[in-house]
């Protein structure tokens, strides 16, 4: 998982992975589209709504004609206005639909040959985050995750390598958040270690108890604010522009 800023450094990142990876070498147990799988684009502070959901197209544009990627839309789809209002479409459907049921929003109709294909959504922020449970029973993780799935938790048990995690993503953590689903797991199994994937909103951070941050996997600096003003420091610094930290 990687976390940019801006509108160059995902496309220099994935111009440099279709190019480098290939799709059918890959194994692993997390759902996947493509070498670059999922690209959501997500309004900070000083922007708007609007402004991620023009960049999520830009970009999509740009990967179905530059990489010959096909490319899957979630989130608002403008183009198909109904009485007023956009529908939305989210990335398990697209998991669940994409070349069967659903054809891509731009570029070829079938599979890039060695990328697959790329999921460009424009959302708000959400957690990833993963339980690794003491006990690798597999089966007990997916009764886990089942129990928690909402509409606010994605959840699914898997199994790495030798462990087995509920992993999820936390729609609304501000709702129901890290400390939530600790505690929700906790109580039926034992949780050997908690694991943030990516970056928190600090609101969210806010919202628990320091005490528990290193238990839940947690600090001031894993959340996106410090690293946006960190990175912002560093262009005043350089003289730089748009790029990734």
């Amino acid at each position: 998982v990687l976390t940019v800023v801006g509108e160059s450094a995902p496309r220099a990142i994935a111009r440099a992975g279709v190019a480098l990876l290939d799709l059918s070498h890959h194994t692993g147990v997390h759902p996947r589209l493509g070498v670059v799988d999922v690209v959501p684009f997500i309004a900070l502070d000083d922007s708007e709504p609007a402004d991620a959901l023009a960049a999520r197209d830009r970009f999509a544009s740009w990967a179905a004609e530059e990489l010959a990627v096909p490319v899957f839309l979630y989130g608002p789809l403008d183009d198909h206005l109904h009485d007023g209002h956009p529908p939305t479409r989210t990335l398990p459907e697209i998991r669940r639909r994409a070349f069967d049921e659903l054809t891509p929003d731009l570029g070829p109709a079938t599979p890039h040959r060695t990328a697959g294909s790329i999921a460009v959504g424009c959302r708000p922020p959400l957690v990833a985050y993963n339980l690794w449970l003491a006990d690798p029973d597999l089966a007990l993780a997916r009764r886990i995750a089942a129990s928690i799935r909402s509409e606010a938790v994605r959840a699914l048990g898997l199994a790495v390598g030798d462990s087995v995690q509920v992993s999820m993503n936390l729609i609304d953590p501000e709702l129901v958040g890290p400390a939530d689903v600790h505690r929700i797991v906790a109580a039926i199994a034992a949780v050997d270690r908690a694991e943030l994937v990516g970056l928190v909103p600090s609101a969210v951070l806010d919202g628990i108890d320091a005490s528990e941050w290193d238990r839940l996997d947690l600090a001031p600096d894993r959340t996106i604010e410090w690293n946006v003003a960190t990175r912002e420091r560093r262009l005043r610094a350089d003289g730089g522009a748009d790029g990734a930290r």
